[in-house]
């Protein structure tokens, strides 16, 4: 498993977005949200600025995407991605993305679950939050990949 760090501070494309792995130049992101979503937005937006090829795909039900990428029901958040082989479930940093992208370990995902205010994409006063790394087994429990603040 990677090592905790500390800073402040369509199915068929997930489908392939999952199997993929690419650079994280230009990395390919499918953002999957909800229409009427605007931090989901700020949070898409916020990747494609950073130099991911961002495809923002709006649904109004999430739910399929998420059980087709291993989402647990206790991770949720309010948009889900798939980057590399790995989804990114709610407003994860681009720190967490970039050094998912460049350790490659073997879990199924991230997951910042809820909504923290301050997080990329969300307005407010910034407020602690952990970054999970979610095993590709279900029956494992999540581990903190990244501590934010605090």
């Amino acid at each position: 498993m990677t090592k905790m760090k500390s800073l402040t501070g369509g199915l068929a494309l997930l489908l392939a977005s999952l199997a993929a792995g690419v650079a994280a130049a230009g990395e390919a992101v499918a953002v999957y949200k909800t229409p009427w979503c605007g931090c989901c937005h700020e949070w898409a937006q916020a990747l494609g600025e950073a130099g991911y090829d961002v495809k923002t795909i709006d649904l109004e039900d999430l739910s399929q995407v998420r059980q087709q990428a291993g989402v647990p029901s206790d991770m949720l958040s309010c948009h889900v991605a798939a980057a590399g082989g790995y989804f990114l479930e709610g407003h994860v940093p681009l720190e967490a993305i970039a050094a998912l992208l460049a350790e490659r370990p073997d879990i199924a995902g991230l997951a910042v679950p809820g909504m923290p205010q301050g997080s990329l994409g969300m307005g407010g006063d910034p407020e602690p939050y952990a970054v999970y790394a979610v095993p590709r087994d279900p029956k494992a429990a999540p581990s903190i990949f990244l501590s934010v603040g605090g």
